[in-house]
């Protein structure tokens, strides 16, 4: 670790521990916020989502410095130290793709070279296993659309195909009860209650535009280059549908498939109301987070999703003994957690309003994701051909949605007053 980032980290430790005194002075009071302090609080607030960024801007910094020395010390000829022990015919074969080379395709179809640990990827800094995260251009390009999708951080289940037609995942919609039986009485059945979901393949694409000439330059990283930016536009946009999709010609998101664990009270449409009230602030977070039977909340799977901005109103709540109910975050949000568990963040997640869905918690393990084959990679020397560019057009057909629908994910819900 650089010492720019553990300077961040510093930085960020001190100003975390600056807006908790201030928020500790003023429950103590039992008073709310003076305006001076709550702009104190707002750029306190502001300045660790700042830090954070940062913090993950210098790592990433960090590895790139690095690919880029692997590159130079591959054409000087020196030993590059490759995760796998080996570059790969495939890789190979795709850097002439990249380049144009004579004889090189016009698309190239890029495969997972072996199974694909996405909870491994979903690893986003070097500190919690980054530095584990095997460098095929596969798997970097999903580690950049993990990294940009907050849902395919909590860990959902994900089935990698071959190819796309439809698989029919079965879901559960209520389970087996039991009862007492008196001697010589028929037991009663109750079986599980099935449905069915479809996951398809829906077509997700961009195009990433490279001058020829940072194509002829050697030296360049191209793999990470595109890897970024395929990652990157597939992951939002993806990723959007995983949180929001209807299902009718996109994704099902698992803000629509969770069930309502918690009705924020009258009052409470754009909040989560006053700490010093019973039964509003921590204590909604509290009874959402019990919505979810035990099975399901004691999973290693079992999280929380916001949006990016409700991280500041969560910093502040507090539980009923006084203690904050988000904890830790003194290495960058992803290692925030909120009674045990950890909390993500996604931009499509609905900020607190009028019957909106602000908070999800659940096991997010029983969300399944497909993603049919590879990344399809297609290259045009024409498309720009009056600024000398060269389009490549990246593919992904990918599905999702939530298969066990008795709970296994609850969602809080403002008021509609």
């Amino acid at each position: 670790m650089s010492d720019i980032v553990k300077r961040l980290r510093e930085r960020r430790a001190n100003v975390f521990n600056e807006a908790r005194g201030l928020t500790d002075r003023v429950v103590e009071e039992n008073r709310n916020f003076s305006p001076d302090e709550q702009g104190t609080w707002d750029a306190l607030n502001a300045e660790l989502d700042a830090l954070d960024a940062r913090i993950k801007s210098a790592i990433d910094t960090e590895q790139r410095a690095k690919d880029q020395d692997d590159a130079f010390n591959k054409l000087s000829g020196k030993p590059v130290e490759k995760p796998g022990g080996q570059d790969g015919k495939q890789t190979s074969e795709f850097r002439a793709f990249l380049r144009g080379d004579q004889g090189a395709p016009r698309y190239y179809d890029v495969l997972p070279e072996g199974p694909v640990n996405f909870r491994t990827l979903s690893k986003l800094t070097a500190a919690a296993g980054l530095n584990t995260v095997p460098t095929t251009f596969y798997d970097r390009l999903i580690a950049h659309l993990i990294e940009t999708s907050g849902v395919m951080q909590t860990g959902p289940t994900v089935l990698n195909t071959s190819s796309g037609e439809a698989i029919q995942i079965p879901k559960t919609t209520a389970h087996s009860s039991g009862a007492i039986v008196t001697e010589g009485a028929a037991i009663a059945a109750s079986d599980p209650t099935f449905g069915q979901t479809t996951l398809g393949a829906f077509k997700y694409g961009c195009l990433i535009q490279v001058s020829r000439e940072l194509l002829s330059d050697t030296g360049v990283d191209l793999e990470g280059y595109l890897s970024m930016q395929a990652g990157r536009a597939l992951g939002n946009a993806f990723g959007a549908h995983m949180v929001t999709g209807t299902g009718t010609t996109m994704p099902r998101g698992v803000a629509v498939d969770a069930t309502t664990g918690v009705t924020g009270p009258v009052g409470t449409s754009t909040s989560f109301g006053s700490q010093a009230t019973v039964g509003m602030g921590g204590d909604l977070l509290i009874q959402l987070f019990y919505s979810v039977i035990a099975p399901y909340r004691n999973s290693s799977s079992a999280a929380w999703l916001v949006k990016d901005s409700t991280m500041g109103t969560l910093r502040q709540i507090k539980d009923t003994t006084g203690d904050y109910l988000v904890q830790g975050g003194l290495v960058g949000s992803t290692s925030e957690t909120m009674m045990g568990k950890p909390i993500y963040t996604d931009p499509a997640v609905s900020a607190p309003g009028v019957s909106t869905t602000s908070v999800i918690f659940g096991d997010f393990s029983q969300y399944f994701v497909r993603i049919a084959g590879g990344v399809r990679f297609e290259r045009s020397d024409d498309y720009a051909f009056n600024t000398d560019l060269v389009t490549f057009r990246c593919l992904l057909r990918a599905d999702a949605a939530l298969v066990d629908l008795t709970g296994a994910i609850k969602k809080f819900v403002h008021s509609a007053t």
